[in-house]
C-alpha cells in the first residue's frame, strides 16, 4: 500500500523539487549585487539556472505523458500547464498536440521537432525548432515581464540577462541538441524501428545532467513514453 502511494506521489513530490528549486534560485539570483557575487559564481549560477529551465520543461513533457500526478489527470495537466507558462509563456494544449505529432511522425516531415528535409544543419533545424512552438505573442508578454520586473521590481538589467533571460534561451539549446538532434539525426546506419531514435549512451549521472535523461534514454522514452524520466534507465536491456 505505501509502494503504491509513493508511486502516485513521486512525480507530485519531483515536480514540486524542480519549481520551488527554479522560483528560489530565480528571486535570490535576480536580487543579487552583481559586484558582491565572486566571479566565478555567475557562470555557474547561469549552468544551475539553465539546468532548472530544462527541468521545468522536461516536467511539462512529463505532463503530457501523464507522469506527474498519474492518480489524477486534472492536477496533472494544470502542473503542466503551469510550468510551460512559467517557463515561457507557452501554451501547454499546444504543446500537447505538437509533442503527440512528434511521437507519432518521429524524424519525419510531419514531426514538428524535426528539420524540413533540406536544411539539416543545426542552426537552421534550431531555427524551424523554435518558430514550430514560439509565437508573437509570447514574444509580446516576455516584453512585459520583463519591463515589470525592471520598472516596477527595480531588478537590473544585468540581473534579468544573465539569470532569466539567458538561462531560458540556452536552456532550449541544451532541450534541442541532448534531447532532439543526437537522438533523432540521420546516420549511415540508419534507424533501426519505427521510433526512428537512438540513445546517446552515457553514464546515467552524465545522462540526468544533461537532459534529465532524454539524450541518454532518448530511445527508451519512444518505446515506453508512459515511462517517467526518473525511471528511463531501469528501461534498458542490458
Amino acid at each position: 500500500m505505501k509502494s503504491k502511494i509513493a508511486y502516485l506521489f513521486k512525480g507530485l513530490f519531483i515536480a514540486l523539487i524542480i519549481i520551488i528549486a527554479w522560483a528560489i534560485s530565480l528571486v535570490f539570483l535576480l536580487t543579487r549585487n552583481l559586484h558582491e557575487l565572486p566571479t566565478l559564481l555567475i557562470p555557474l549560477a547561469i549552468i544551475w539556472q539553465t539546468f532548472l529551465y530544462t527541468g521545468l520543461f522536461i516536467t511539462a513533457h512529463d505532463a503530457m505523458h501523464g507522469t506527474i500526478f498519474p492518480a489524477n489527470r486534472k492536477i496533472n495537466n494544470a502542473i503542466g500547464t503551469f510550468v510551460v507558462f512559467i517557463y515561457a509563456l507557452f501554451s501547454y494544449q499546444n504543446l500537447l498536440a505538437k509533442h503527440w505529432d512528434h511521437h507519432k511522425y518521429p524524424a519525419s516531415l510531419r514531426d514538428p521537432d524535426f528539420h524540413d528535409g533540406i536544411h539539416k544543419n543545426f542552426f537552421q533545424w534550431y531555427n524551424r525548432f523554435i518558430k514550430n512552438y514560439v509565437n508573437w505573442k509570447q514574444i509580446v508578454g516576455i516584453a512585459i515581464i520583463f519591463n515589470a520586473l525592471l520598472h516596477l521590481f527595480h531588478i537590473s538589467i544585468p540581473n534579468l540577462l544573465l539569470f532569466w533571460v539567458a538561462p531560458s534561451i540556452l536552456s532550449t539549446f541544451q532541450l534541442f541538441y541532448f534531447g532532439t538532434v543526437l537522438p533523432h539525426r540521420e546516420t549511415s546506419e540508419g534507424y533501426k524501428d519505427k521510433h526512428q531514435a537512438r540513445s546517446v549512451h552515457l553514464p546515467v549521472l552524465l545522462s540526468f545532467l544533461t537532459c534529465y535523461h532524454f539524450g541518454g534514454f532518448h530511445w527508451e522514452h519512444h518505446a515506453y513514453p508512459n515511462v517517467a524520466w526518473w525511471n528511463l534507465p531501469a528501461t534498458r536491456v542490458k
